[in-house]
């Protein structure tokens, strides 16, 4: 018998989490090997839970992408932290990550006695090791193993490439014994649609100042086929007529820009030429409005 088939089938749900900034998202994309997890340099960027299935011969792991934990300020806020802590609960793998070229504060201790309360196994993953030379990352590496009670702290570079193999190895040898969760061809369980409206936002936040990034909202109208190419309308709404004119930009140049870029995205994503339409909308004070936190998907 060979060692693949001794090996119990393994399968089961992981995700990472992390002050913001700590690179979970491009650790998401990076162990897919595809744009799943919007990145932005923005903290609170992730809005929507996307789950990502990574298959292999032996496991199939399930990644579950979560907002960044953080002290809400607003409605919103306390939706997405309820979100969090629900997701939390109903994984199998926590991979707390810490970036290893800042130094360990004040949101990586909260998150750490968070999870301490879970049934979960918890890893460290000190991330963005590309960053730092091999006596600082040691240093790091101490510092963590002393902030909690972690099963195993992994040090890895989501940019190089090093040690992401290393990671899923160690995650997948927590998971459950378990039939496949999913079909061989699946890759994430979030309809299209989010996934476009996420990719459009992400190209809406680049180079948007500092002010705007919880402002932003996408709601995909339609998307309608049409032979080869995919017709999709798409509103950007923010909460003021002043962020409305920044988003715009002068002479529709930013809009402009944010269509092109997000475009060229959602074609690698659909496989398919696009055309896409976008409007950008006033929809005052929207996040701390619950009538309008539901119509924008919240």
């Amino acid at each position: 018998m060979s060692d693949l088939q001794q090996r119990p089938y393994r399968a089961g749900f992981a995700c990472f989490v992390g002050r913001p900034n700590a690179g979970k998202s491009t650790l998401t994309n990076a162990i897919i090997g595809q744009k799943i997890a919007i990145t932005s340099n923005k903290p609170q960027t992730t809005r929507h839970i996307i789950r990502a299935v990574l298959h292999r011969p032996e496991s199939q792991l399930v990644l579950v992408d979560t907002p960044g934990l953080h002290r809400p300020r607003t409605l919103l806020g306390e939706r997405l932290n309820d979100l969090v802590r629900q997701t939390w609960s109903e994984v199998d793998v926590i991979g707390l990550c810490i970036p290893a070229d800042e130094a360990i504060g004040r949101g990586d201790r909260f998150i750490t006695g968070e999870l301490a309360e879970l049934k979960a196994t918890v890893l460290a993953v000190v991330t963005k090791t590309d960053l730092v030379d091999r006596k600082r990352l040691a240093e790091q590496l101490l510092a963590v193993s002393e902030l909690g009670e972690f099963a195993e702290v992994v040090p890895v570079s989501a940019v190089s490439g090093h040690q992401v193999d290393t990671l899923v190895d160690v995650m997948t040898g927590y998971l459950p014994e378990s039939p496949q969760l999913y079909p061989d061809d699946m890759l994430t369980d979030d309809p299209e649609q989010v996934l476009v409206a996420e990719l459009i936002r992400e190209a809406a936040l680049e180079g948007v100042r500092d002010e705007l990034p919880h402002s932003i909202a996408v709601v995909v109208e339609e998307m309608i086929p049409e032979g080869k190419l995919m017709k999709i309308y798409a509103d950007l709404y923010v909460e003021r007529p002043s962020q409305k004119a920044i988003v715009i930009g002068h002479r529709a140049s930013r809009l402009k820009h944010v269509g092109t870029t997000a475009r060229q995205q959602i074609e690698e994503l659909l496989g398919t030429r696009v055309y896409l339409d976008l409007h950008v909308r006033v929809a005052k004070d929207w996040q701390r409005d619950p009538k309008q936190l539901r119509k924008l998907g919240f």
